[in-house]
């Protein structure tokens, strides 16, 4: 692991016990490459779960109450296509932002051989995390679920069971807008089936009867509404915080900008990859982190 040369420390912890390397143990061995990034949290394991549980659940209701029993195949077969295409890049979206490193700086790294190993300049200080004895860089914020320093950090996310970081935002991003997209594709198609069945027999509409069609229909109906608020709202917050360059802890604490200011384009190019292309819209293209900030850690 390295530092890149332009790289700026600060120091604010002012605690001597925490400013002594002596105190830190030396750093882990590394896991094997290929390692996967996996939060072992209850409460984190339960939302994902659930998550998936409603995705299944919507894809259910749509699939054997609303289109599977429709005369109308061309409207099934488009409507199905869409719906399925749509919640499988949700799911593929949340797998990369719960299974990716988020930026999480190693442990232990701030022993007095590594710092000396730096090649300080005379008055350069260098911020020590006292909770996971790291050397952090700018920008990066412990997480007490993570028990890691996270690399540009926006929050922890329960629904995800991961942290939204510097390497694994686009994901987050991506997931939020394809179950915005489910959400109110679902409701419209729930709508017109509501349509159709006052016109039409209800015994018709469905292969179930027609209470339980109603129920199954009116918890879908409850279920995207809420989704389609909550992801639209993460989804433009997210937006915002990408364009602005400022994390969601940094906006919270009112942080003083540290950094060099880009415009709002490069800084959706630093998190959605090199260049503008269709990757951006997939959860299975890695962005290219490299090219978009020259002052990260490189590991």
């Amino acid at each position: 692991m390295m530092l890149t040369p332009n790289h700026h420390f600060r120091d604010i912890e002012r605690k001597p016990e925490y400013l002594q390397p002596e105190k830190c143990s030396p750093p882990p061995f590394p896991g094997p490459a290929g390692t996967m990034w996996f939060i072992r949290d209850g409460c984190g394991i339960a939302c994902a779960i659930v998550t998936w549980f409603l995705v299944l659940y919507a894809e259910f209701v749509v699939l054997f109450v609303m289109l599977i029993p429709s005369r109308d195949y061309v409207y099934s077969i488009i409507n199905g296509i869409v719906f399925n295409l749509l919640a499988f890049l949700a799911l593929a979206s949340h797998c990369r932002a719960m299974l990716t490193d988020p930026g999480a700086v190693p442990k232990g790294n701030a022993t007095k051989e590594f710092i000396e190993s730096l090649q300080l300049k005379p008055g350069q200080v260098v911020y020590k995390c006292p909770k996971c004895c790291s050397i952090k860089p700018d920008r990066a914020h412990h997480c007490s679920v993570c028990k890691r320093c996270i690399r540009k950090m926006d929050h922890h996310c329960p629904w995800v069971n991961n942290c939204v970081g510097e390497n694994n935002q686009k994901y987050f991003v991506l997931f939020t807008m394809y179950i915005a997209l489910i959400s109110l594709h679902a409701l419209i198609m729930v709508g017109f089936h509501f349509l159709h069945c006052f016109e039409e027999d209800w015994t018709k509409c469905s292969s179930f009867s027609p209470p339980t069609t109603v129920i199954l229909l009116i918890l879908l109906c409850f279920e995207a509404l809420l989704f389609l608020i909550f992801t639209s709202v993460m989804f433009g917050t997210q937006v915002h915080s990408i364009c602005t360059d400022e994390t969601g802890i940094e906006q919270l604490k009112k942080e003083e900008r540290r950094w060099a200011k880009k415009t709002k384009w490069m800084n959706m190019k630093a998190v959605f990859g090199h260049p503008f292309s269709l990757g951006w819209a997939s959860p299975f293209a890695t962005p290219d982190q490299g090219k978009a900030d020259p002052y990260q850690y490189v590991v």
